[in-house]
């Protein structure tokens, strides 16, 4: 298990198990919490070992986003520096979370506010307890969304549905959400942390190469043409056809047997 203030991460199964661990702030983000999570995610890209990883927090937040007690730097501020601290920090955790080639699952189980319901957003899968509630909080705020909300909600759930959240700042409780496609399964609080280990346990069993590429083509589909969508698909084919777990999963069909796939 590897520890750091506020953080917890520890590898079993093949799968990463990050959990955020400040729940007297509900785990909202300082910029070295933000950073170390950022590593962690690129640590797992890179480590074959790990196939999945899970991200949750503890006590009664997911993640009530970034920590803004110590955010305001004293004297006048500079042009640029706000563009900046965004692109450098929230924006590059949720970069982090849509470049991650293992897959993300969300395990959501408090509130999620802010950068806090984006980082759950950019997961590849999202799992809510029943007492979880996504809050677009920016605009009590008086603020702008960021952390990539005007990209990824609109892509989930069009325009004016993206818009209401985050015009009027309602706290959007977990069945809503799964209702709207926010979440792909709302769970009973105490089932939450076991059915995101099953999710997880089946995709480190999985073609680890194949679901990265798929990952890969879902993200760009959203932002490309026909024409361009479908020669990624056939580039992405073409390279997943060279792994040992393509050559597995032919062999196994033609053999009649489960597939065991080594995630190479």
């Amino acid at each position: 298990m590897r520890e750091a203030a506020g953080l917890r991460q520890e590898t079993e199964g093949q799968v990463s198990h990050i959990t955020l661990d400040r729940p007297e702030a509900l785990n909202a983000l300082t910029p070295q919490l933000r950073d170390h999570l950022i590593g962690l995610l690129s640590d797992a890209s890179a480590d074959p070992d790990v196939r999945a990883v899970v991200i949750t927090g503890t006590g009664r937040g997911f993640c009530a986003g970034a920590d803004l007690r110590n955010a305001s730097p004293a004297g006048e501020p500079v042009a640029g520096d706000v563009a900046r601290t965004i692109r450098l920090g929230a924006q590059r955790l949720i970069a982090a979370v849509l470049d991650c080639e293992k897959p993300v699952i969300a395990a959501v189980n408090g509130t999620a506010a802010g950068l806090g319901a984006h980082l759950a957003f950019a997961c590849d899968l999202v799992l809510a307890a029943e007492s979880a509630r996504f809050i677009e909080v920016f605009v009590r705020r008086g603020l702008v969304p960021d952390g990539g909300g005007a990209y990824l909600l609109p892509r989930i759930l069009g325009p004016h549905r993206a818009k209401e959240l985050m015009f009027f700042g309602d706290a959007l409780p977990a069945p809503d959400a799964e209702r709207l496609g926010l979440v792909n399964r709302v769970v009973p609080d105490a089932e939450l942390d076991k059915t995101a280990r099953v999710w997880a346990a089946r995709l480190a069993t999985g073609p680890t190469r194949a679901l990265a590429l798929t990952k890969q083509l879902v993200n760009a589909s959203l932002d490309t043409d026909r024409t361009a969508a479908f020669a990624a698909e056939a580039a992405a084919q073409e390279i997943n056809m060279t792994t040992a777990d393509a050559r597995e999963g032919v062999r196994s069909f033609v053999e009649r047997r489960s597939p065991e796939y080594g995630g190479r």
